[in-house]
């Protein structure tokens, strides 16, 4: 089997490190467009002198999406990335980017731009040895997958139906694992609403809707069932205007996690169910499932068996495991095509400010993915 030795990307290192910085301290929050776009810009450049086909997809209120083909015609090779992150722009004034301990740190370094970075590497690669698969290639970038992915879905749907397979460069495990089971993730939105009043002059002609809610809180944080994987967390809570006004209205938002969807149709049918406890109010209750559960199932089994043979071949034992978080292979699943989850580099801290990447990752991570594209 084909493949790029670590030890090649060991002696590009120093480059690819510093463009890993350059796109770090390009922030691109998935809420302002025009920094996302900018990224994408510099992206684009990237691509572009890889010989890429680039075709932009603009989009309204996020970042424009970004396909590169590599060659053309079912049977290929579909690489997922994005280039949003969830800090927001002005982060790196507190955060900014630095090495210690064989480790890079930055916001969005880990997830994902550490992934973008190698990736450029490997095909920069396969352009400078001349050896590229013998399969086509398209890599799209999208601008929202940190707030659900809502304007990139059907684009990732349409683009994994024409390929053999799905490479997700979503971080790996701490332990270099790929992600072979996702949960699905979704919300679950409960708005109460009563009557204001005084607090003092009239309360007994309130109703409040803040005590309505909180039954409503304590019932939707009981559905959690560890034994089949379903968590349910009450993430936001509102209402009211003032201590001495009885509210008339209040909401929370409610995030739910699911191995199967068996779990997502238990939580649906309790919404279903759910009616007002106090007299003289209302409760209206919605739920609304984002990314349908990934299970390890045989595809799942199969694809990532092969991936631990290829793995083999770069002289590493892969690992695999779950995890509660969702990505766009959760979209991929469910229609039947193989994806690997977890191709990215290793590191810890997403989403925080202890987000950091190892740094001796970056070369075997690159050569596991020349081989993939290379052997697949």
């Amino acid at each position: 089997m084909k493949h790029i030795p670590a030890d090649f990307f060991r002696q590009n290192l120093s480059a690819d490190l510093s463009l890993l910085r350059e796109l770090v301290e390009i922030e691109s929050p998935s809420t302002e467009k025009a920094a996302v776009d900018k990224f994408g810009l510099r992206l684009a450049h990237e691509l572009a002198n890889l010989g890429g086909k680039i075709q932009m997809f603009p989009q309204k209120h996020t970042g424009d999406h970004i396909l590169c083909r590599w060659g053309s015609g079912a049977g290929g090779i579909l690489l997922l990335a994005h280039m949003d992150t969830v800090y927001n722009s002005g982060t790196l004034s507190g955060q900014p980017v630095y090495e210690a301990e064989g480790r890079l740190f930055g916001p969005g370094v880990l997830d994902m731009k550490g992934s973008i970075a190698m990736l450029l590497s490997v095909l920069r690669a396969f352009r400078e040895r001349q050896i590229w698969p013998g399969r086509p290639l398209t890599a799209l970038f999208t601008s929202d997958e940190e707030t659900g992915s809502l304007t990139s879905r059907t684009l990732i749907e349409q683009e994994a139906q024409e390929a053999a397979v799905v490479f997700c460069l979503e971080p790996a495990l701490a332990n270099g694992g790929l992600k072979t089971a996702r949960k699905g993730t979704g919300l679950i939105d409960l708005r109460a609403k009563g009557v204001a009043a005084h607090a003092g002059v009239n309360h007994a002609q309130g109703r409040n809707a803040i005590e309505e809610l909180a039954h409503h809180i304590l019932a939707a944080q009981r559905q959690t069932d560890y034994v089949r994987g379903t968590t349910v967390n009450v993430g936001m809570v509102c209402g009211g205007t003032r201590t001495n006004v009885v509210p008339d209205e209040a909401h929370a938002r409610v995030d739910f996690r699911v191995a199967a969807m068996e779990g997502y149709q238990q939580l649906k049918d309790w919404v279903q169910t759910l009616r007002p406890v106090l007299d003289g109010t209302e409760l209206l209750a919605s739920i609304h499932l984002n990314r349908p559960p990934m299970p390890r199932d045989e595809t799942m089994a199969r694809t990532f068996d092969r991936a631990r043979q290829i793995g083999q071949t770069v002289g590493l034992e892969l690992a695999e495991g779950s995890t509660g978080g969702g990505s766009d292979a959760n979209f991929v699943a469910p229609l039947g095509i193989p994806v690997l989850d977890g191709l990215g580099l290793v590191g810890d801290g997403a989403h925080s400010e202890r987000e950091y990447v190892w740094i001796d990752s970056f070369a075997e991570r690159a050569s596991l993915l020349s081989a993939l594209l290379l052997s697949w």
